[in-house]
């Protein structure tokens, strides 16, 4: 690997990237939940944020593998250093959780939670 792909330069190339598919990927998961949820009859305050925590996971295991793609899996870790430093800027919404394949889990299961109670209180 080149030095050129440890640069800020490139950081900031898969930072916008991200950044850009974040929304779209976000709404395309999304979208099954929420039609889900409106044929089982769940209200609709338990189906958009239900809708998003669902979609949390995929979405955050598409970017980080966007990530491992880009800078490849020995050298990822410095990319998520670099979030780290600038927590004002590209790395905003960042945190280390977020990578742990046990957080997003727990997000995917904690949405199927909220659809079933829902389901069963709606």
């Amino acid at each position: 690997m080149s030095t050129s792909e440890l640069s800020e330069k490139n950081y900031r190339r898969i930072a916008f990237i991200n950044w850009a598919l974040s929304v779209p990927l976000l709404l395309i998961f999304a979208w099954p939940y929420y039609f889900l949820c409106d044929s089982l009859g769940v209200n609709q305050m338990i189906a958009y944020p239900g809708s998003i925590i669902f979609a949390l996971p995929f979405m955050l295991t598409i970017l980080h593998g966007h990530v491992t793609t880009a800078m490849g899996a020995l050298h990822r870790h410095h990319y998520y250093n670099w979030l780290k430093g600038h927590p004002l800027t590209y790395g905003m919404l960042f945190h280390p959780i977020i990578i742990s394949t046990r957080f997003r889990l727990s997000l995917f299961f904690f949405s199927l939670i909220l659809l079933t109670t829902g389901f069963v209180t709606g």
